[in-house]
């Protein structure tokens, strides 16, 4: 089964290690930026990784956790353009972007196009509400969507480590559902 990860900060880094903590033994993680210091607070790097590319700071961590596991690094901002002809045979496809505008393109293009693929995407993780409000909303046939699905990150209600990581955590536990 193919797994791709996109977007590796607060949401991508962290279903990444829990996938690899349950064994998948394949993962495509794609991004194309780097570790910076406010990346630290909910994103799962380590000083170390500062100015590395979250691709391979990431691997580094993945291998370690499972060293049998076969990871494919792509380093390019996904777009309309090239999103098919990167993933157009994959299974799973999980969104973890931080940007609205992309999180919508990935899905419409891959709905449009890819009708069968499982989609697990993320949305409405900021601010300090109730960690009870994140759930998993299965939408259409095969787009599953995390979280609260209302509170967006903006000047006094930002993306907190424990909301983003349990988001994180229902992204990683319906991938492993569908897996099984």
């Amino acid at each position: 089964m193919k797994i791709a990860i996109m977007g590796l900060g607060g949401l991508g880094s962290n279903i990444s290690i829990l996938l690899a903590k349950n064994r998948v033994p394949s993962l495509t993680i794609v991004d194309f930026d780097i570790v910076e210091p406010s990346n630290l607070n909910r994103q799962h790097y380590y000083v170390d990784s500062l100015g590395m590319f979250k691709t391979d700071a990431l691997k580094l961590q993945l291998l370690e956790i499972n060293p049998s596991m076969d990871v494919i690094t792509i380093r390019d901002r996904v777009t309309e353009d090239n999103v098919i002809s990167y993933f157009g045979d994959y299974d799973i496809i999980c969104e973890a972007f931080d940007n609205p505008m992309s999180k919508a393109m990935l899905i419409n293009s891959l709905l449009e196009n890819r009708p069968n693929v499982k989609i697990v995407s993320g949305s409405g993780m900021a601010g300090y509400e109730s960690a009870n409000l994140i759930k998993v909303h299965h939408r259409f046939k095969n787009l599953y969507i995390c979280g609260d699905l209302h509170s967006e990150a903006k000047v006094g209600n930002g993306l907190m480590s424990p909301r983003v990581s349990i988001c994180a955590g229902l992204q990683a536990q319906t991938i492993l559902n569908i897996i099984n």
